[in-house]
């Protein structure tokens, strides 16, 4: 028989199939066969229906298998969503080049215009004012934790919680152990000089301690360190740490970070802002470097885009959700996730209805490009490490393909004093990104967030914050419409999340995100700021909840064992 010289397909060697061939193979005078064999066109017809049936039931057993170890454990897709692997590969065809050129206004608030930085203080604030102590209490020294931008709100609540004190503070200490590993001093990153004096007139600061306090706190190990809790009231550092400083005389605040209240009487709010906006400033040799990628940009074009990219293996890991990345992702980040012992099994497909998911780089661009900016923008990336490398910027790249960096911008010698130094490398990001004229992010940590009360201080520069609650759903179903309903809707999300002046509700808020008791509207007249109690709400923006948010970043602490059990720090540069 024919049907004998054919190689069979490995599906279809199953018991059934195999025992079809051998009733082909007995000879007809077979005596010790106990059936009939059938005749041998009703055996072909036979084998090919089995073999039909076997490849048919094989292929859909290898692609749910495959749908199955993509969601995994970890993943959880309900049936007729758009899973983000195919998603993924989706290619731009259908996204326009051309931007919205008919208006200036995704460039600027035209309402910006009418709003101010103003942070004076009242006369009887000062250290002049009736009933200020002349004498201080003792000395203060703050160790800051975190990168540079966790750093820096450290070390703003330590002027205020020195204030508070009446005491001298000491100049900061910085981070030299934690996950940056950056062995910089307070004087490598910021000018010493120009700190202490713009404070003249609001805190006592010395470089360091007097040579007599070294000799009997330091030397002989008599210096005095705890670590209040996170979020503290003036009441509490009244009540219960000036009775230590009172009787210690020298006082030692460790891991210093979002240790004191967000929500503070107006003077103080202003303190904030005064140290912040204006004492501390980088050293001349970042500001000049910094200076010198701004102008390198504007040379290229007269206003730009700067996007603060925060898409780390490690902040994909800890937010729980699912990018695309098949099992090589879910594994990698998986391992990770495990660094943070206390983070609970989440559904990724809850975590991105919820807005929980930063956007990824493809995302950013095509909410870009939806909102008016075109492939003729110039695009400035502040970025560290990117999880899956030049193959997730890639369709970033596709939409704006004048994308920079400092790396780009800059030669191998001229960014060599500062290559070694995160914090270094993150004050040249944060300088062109604060210059630019919009500035956009994909998550919601320290940088982005310092930034926004930043440029809104200086004149509400525009920047972009992604509506994630709406705009995850809506990415997953792009292919679902056309481009224009698309775009359409991402304006209509994004409504609210732009920068403008009066878009952020009273209420609760991250002081250091939206400074509202340093922001005054011309005409009303000074000191009167949008919102006198200092503080905001904006429960619609929740990548990260407040206190999952402050949390990310000073997480990478507990993964090396170094923070204690009562904080969640943040994680952010």
């Amino acid at each position: 028989m024919m049907i004998l010289g054919v190689r069979l397909p490995w599906v279809c060697r199953s018991r059934g199939y195999a025992y079809l061939v051998l009733m082909a193979k007995q000879p007809k005078s077979s005596s010790s066969s106990r059936m009939s064999p059938l005749p041998a066109a009703a055996i072909s017809t036979l084998v090919m229906i089995c073999a039909s049936a076997l490849l048919g039931l094989a292929f859909l057993s290898m692609l749910v298998h495959d749908l199955d170890r993509h969601s995994g454990p970890f993943i959880q897709l309900k049936r007729g969503t758009v899973h983000p692997m195919l998603a993924r590969s989706q290619d731009l065809q259908d996204v326009p080049s051309e931007g919205d050129i008919s208006s200036d206004s995704i460039w600027e608030s035209p309402s910006a215009k009418f709003f101010y930085g103003c942070s004076e203080p009242r006369e009887e604030f000062s250290f002049s004012g009736v009933g200020f102590p002349s004498k201080a209490n003792g000395y203060l020294m703050i160790e800051a934790s975190g990168g540079l931008n966790q750093q820096r709100t450290g070390i703003t609540d330590a002027v205020v919680a020195a204030r508070l004190l009446n005491a001298t503070l000491v100049v900061p200490g910085l981070d030299h152990k934690s996950y940056w590993k950056d062995n910089s001093n307070f004087s490598d990153i910021f000018d010493v000089d120009w700190f202490i004096k713009s404070l003249t007139s609001d805190v006592s600061v010395v470089k360091e301690l007097p040579a007599a306090a070294r000799s009997k706190y330091l030397k002989r190990n008599h210096l005095t360190s705890m670590r209040v809790p996170r979020k503290c009231t003036p009441q509490y550092y009244q009540s219960k740490i000036l009775p230590i400083l009172q009787k210690k005389k020298v006082l030692r605040l460790t891991k210093f970070d979002y240790r004191l209240a967000n929500k503070l009487e107006p003077e103080l709010q202003r303190l904030r802002c005064r140290v912040n906006y204006r004492a501390l400033q980088f050293t001349p040799e970042i500001l000049n470097m910094g200076n010198s990628l701004v102008s390198r940009m504007r040379q290229m074009s007269k206003r730009y885009i700067a996007l603060h990219l925060r898409y780390g293996s490690d902040m994909l890991a800890f937010s729980g959700c699912y990018y695309g990345g098949g099992d090589k992702e879910i594994k990698e980040l998986g391992a990770i996730r495990k660094r943070w012992k206390t983070l609970h099994v989440r559904s990724p497909e809850r975590e991105r209805r919820n807005g929980k998911c930063p956007l990824t780089p493809k995302e950013v661009g095509l909410m870009l490009r939806a909102l008016g900016f075109g492939n003729d923008s110039y695009l400035y990336v502040a970025s560290g490490e990117v999880y899956g490398g030049e193959e997730s910027l890639a369709p970033l790249k596709a939409l704006f393909p004048n994308y920079f960096t400092k790396e780009t911008l800059t030669t191998k010698e001229e960014l060599q004093p500062f290559l070694h130094y995160s914090s270094r490398m993150a004050a040249l990001d944060y300088i062109v990104s604060d210059e630019s004229n919009v500035f956009v992010t994909n998550n919601n940590g320290n940088m982005a967030r310092i930034l926004a009360g930043r440029r809104r201080y200086y004149g509400h520069k525009r920047t972009i914050r992604p509506n994630t609650k709406k705009l995850g759903s809506l990415f997953l179903a792009r292919h679902e419409m056309p481009w224009d309903a698309f775009a359409a809707k991402v304006k209509t999300f994004q409504k609210g999340f732009m920068g403008e002046p009066n878009e952020m509700k009273q209420g609760r808020g991250e002081f250091h995100e939206n400074p509202a008791a340093c922001i005054c509207e011309k005409g009303v007249g000074a000191h009167s700021p949008v919102d006198p109690s200092g503080s905001y709400n904006d429960t619609s923006y929740n990548y990260f909840d407040e206190d999952q948010l402050g949390s990310y970043e000073t997480e990478v602490l507990h993964a090396e064992g170094e923070a204690a059990a009562e904080e969640l720090p943040l994680f952010s540069d």
